[in-house]
């Protein structure tokens, strides 16, 4: 019972929308100024700032870009967890999972699977294909890269999975009082939220694919398995082996990377792989681990009511 976690605390609709802005506001305007003021101070004027990816790796240098970037994310975490927390008086961990306590053992199941299967493939790839990739490392610019990566972006993809799978997947199957509409809205906005990286410019609308096909992919994982700690695990290894393995001139990670993508991007086979076939069989390995039952019911079933939830609780508690 995921989504219903959100009864432990105030579930009006009202919080949501105000919530929403809240989180918004200190993930895209307050989180946004220490990258602003970077990039102001390396300019003469507002009209001279680069507003695509590649200026502003280049203007600022690809670790300092990279890391005020990150920033936002930090910021957008907390405002998330100061909504949960005071506007919904909601625990974290309430958030988090249906588990008593945050399942620390999945999550780093998640992201070691993840991360040696992803980086796995990758090398094959660089070994396959080697006219494709120049080495581009350079040992300072990847120790600060390293440090960088490994501090900022589990709390950017946890900001991520905190905010689409847990504060609005509780909140829309809430007030929707079903399952799958907040799968699919929720996936569908992980998706659009990345149409503005210039993958989508150099791809086109097609690898939109990907990126929705992946938010149902995690959320599948949550609602599946009860929690978001599967999410957070793949979510944060994903981002992390592509900062530090392989970047390309086009993407939206710019960074001091071991490889260099030179390709000539095209949308191929390797963006529907994952979603068709290395996904389904993600999601194979996982319900074998954690015996998952009932997908349809976990998938598409309605919510209990909120009486019907702490009735439940109750009882589970005076079992103990």
């Amino acid at each position: 019972m995921y989504i219903e976690q959100g009864f432990k605390g105030r579930e009006d609709f009202w919080r949501y929308i105000i919530g929403v802005l809240i989180i918004f506001v200190g993930w895209q305007i307050l989180g946004m100024i220490p990258l602003m003021i970077g990039l102001v101070s390396k300019v003469d004027g507002l009209g001279n700032l680069p507003t695509d990816v590649a200026g502003m790796s280049t203007l600022l240098g690809s670790n300092m870009f990279l890391f005020l970037m990150l920033v936002s994310f930090a910021f957008g975490l907390v405002a998330t967890f100061f909504t949960t927390s005071v506007l919904h008086q909601q625990k974290i961990v309430s958030l988090t999972t249906s588990r008593k306590k945050i399942d620390w053992s999945r999550v780093f199941f998640s992201f070691s699977l993840w991360g040696i299967l992803s980086a796995g493939l990758m090398l094959l790839d660089i070994y396959l294909s080697p006219d494709d990739y120049v080495l581009n490392f350079k040992l300072k610019q990847f120790l600060i890269l390293a440090a960088i990566s490994i501090i900022l972006i589990p709390i950017q993809t946890s900001f991520e999975e905190y905010f689409l799978r847990g504060y609005l997947m509780q909140g829309i199957g809430i007030v929707a009082k079903n399952k799958w509409l907040p799968l699919v809205i929720t996936s569908v906005i992980f998706g659009l939220l990345h149409l503005a990286n210039p993958e989508v410019d150099k791809l086109g609308y097609g690898i939109m694919v990907f990126y929705i096909g992946t938010g149902f992919f995690l959320g599948i994982l949550t609602l599946m398995d009860e929690g978001l700690e599967l999410a957070l695990g793949f979510h944060a290894a994903n981002n992390l082996i592509t900062a530090l393995l392989v970047t390309a001139d086009w993407t939206a990670f710019q960074t001091d990377s071991i490889y260099r993508d030179i390709s000539n991007p095209e949308l191929g086979l390797d963006v529907f792989v994952p979603i068709f076939v290395i996904f389904p069989i993600l999601l194979y390995i996982f319900s074998k681990k954690y015996n998952w039952t009932n997908w349809k019911e976990r998938l598409t079933g309605e919510i209990v009511s909120k009486e019907e939830f702490l009735e439940e609780k109750i009882e589970e508690i005076g079992l103990e």
